[in-house]
């Protein structure tokens, strides 16, 4: 059978050793910074009905219309892996109790998209995110950015940025829209083809395009925020107020925008330069979804971890700094002592000591050498003799030293 059988299907990869401790590093972390601030996690289905995210993240988004993975099962439903983990999240709160109202939510786990596989991006990736419920409030917002920021520092991740911005609320909508139209009609013709079919159906898509004549023309219109309220001006002071009194900066970018139809208000965008061009790290935002007949106000983010992991090792983190390494491994000489040697292993293992053995009566040369590949610090050596005195050969592998030891002063040594 050719190795590529064996081989995982293009755009999504397998996590083993030593890349994994990486992982579980970040992992480990963020559970730590989220029970700071009082976020419990969720584990939502991977597989969702598709009018979730049809019905949340809308019909015309690219996630919806080129990206889903989508099937129709026995039953004739149609079903989706999910492409973003805020609609779980959401719905997950919407069938909860009336005190999930106000729930802080945290998740960690694949999400699928089936797009061209690049840098940075594929089509099995993973998401970290957190969900805050509850009415708007840019302090909310303020706070969660925040943590957002926490726990970059946590993994070890300087020189992160936040770029901020506001789409105000649905009633600003019709006026943000037929602005930014009215703006951007007179030039129309100057525009590619794709992109005046999006001045048609999402207009605001516009504001983030990469097409340089797009970018052009984006930055002669007026900022979104012109054709606001008042009160949605107010709302993005506020947060940019409270987040310098954290002492948090944030540049203004009144070209970002998200590209699902649930935000409102305040959204956001982290970007390190150890990226490169595609520097965008992750990114949040404020919601607002339908879920049957529930409204479900919250604000958000999610991270991507293989993006996380890209802009780490760019700042020299590594997943080699994180592996683990057996603290002892147990040499036998004979059969009684492998035996032996299996109770011991135990024993340690019990009272929290990482521990490794051959379990086959290998030469004395071969186990030394396997010993040496795990990185052991220490080998426990034991043959019918030390059987015999009840004793132990302790070996620093390090220093390459070795001592007979009782018990006792082993169990202390270790």
């Amino acid at each position: 059978m050719a190795s590529s059988s064996f081989q995982p299907l293009q755009g999504m990869s397998d996590i083993s050793a030593p890349d994994v401790a990486i992982w579980q590093m970040i992992e480990e972390r963020a559970r730590e910074i989220f029970a700071r601030y009082r976020f419990q996690e969720i584990r939502t289905p991977i597989l969702e009905k598709t009018k979730l995210f049809t019905h949340s993240l809308g019909d015309t988004t690219d996630v919806v219309t080129k990206e889903m993975y989508s099937l129709e099962d026995r039953g004739g439903r149609k079903l989706s892996l999910r492409p973003e983990g805020t609609a779980g999240a959401v719905r997950c709160i919407a069938s909860g109790a009336e005190e999930t109202v106000n729930a802080r939510v945290y998740y960690m786990g694949p999400m699928f998209r089936c797009e061209r596989p690049q840098a940075g991006r594929k089509r099995q990736f993973h998401q970290i995110g957190v969900e805050a419920a509850g009415a708007p409030n840019p302090r909310a917002d303020a706070e969660v950015i925040a943590l957002q920021l926490h726990l970059l520092s946590a993994w070890g991740l300087d020189g992160a940025k936040i770029r901020l911005n506001t789409i105000g609320l649905p009633e600003d909508r019709a006026a943000v829209l037929e602005g930014l139209r009215e703006a951007i009609r007179p030039r129309l013709s100057e525009l590619p083809e794709d992109a005046q079919q999006r001045f048609e159906t999402n207009v605001l898509r516009l504001l983030d395009s990469k097409d340089e004549a797009v970018k052009k023309l984006i930055a002669d219109a007026p900022p979104v925020i012109e054709f606001m309220s008042a009160d949605s001006r107010a709302y993005l002071e506020t947060v940019v107020e409270t987040l310098k009194s954290l002492k948090i900066d944030v540049e203004i970018d009144p070209t970002l925008v998200r590209g699902l139809d649930y935000y409102v208000h305040t959204v956001w965008e982290v970007v390190h330069g150890g990226l490169g061009a595609q520097n965008a790290l992750s990114g949040g935002g404020r919601y607002r979804i339908q879920i049957g007949n529930k409204t479900i106000d919250g604000v958000g983010f999610a991270m991507g971890v293989e993006r996380m992991i890209a802009a780490l090792e760019a700042n020299g983190i590594t997943a080699e700094q994180f592996a683990p390494k057996p603290a002892i491994f147990i040499v036998s000489l004979g059969e009684e002592a492998l035996k032996e040697n299996m109770l011991l292993a135990q024993i340690l293992r019990q009272r929290g000591i990482a521990c490794e053995m051959e379990l086959t009566n290998r030469k004395v040369k071969a186990q030394m050498k396997r010993a040496n590949k795990t990185g052991a610090q220490q080998v426990i050596i034991r043959g019918d003799t030390e059987l015999e005195k009840g004793i132990f050969v302790l070996k620093n592998m390090e220093e390459g030293t070795q001592r007979e030891v009782e018990l006792p002063e082993l169990m202390e040594l270790l």
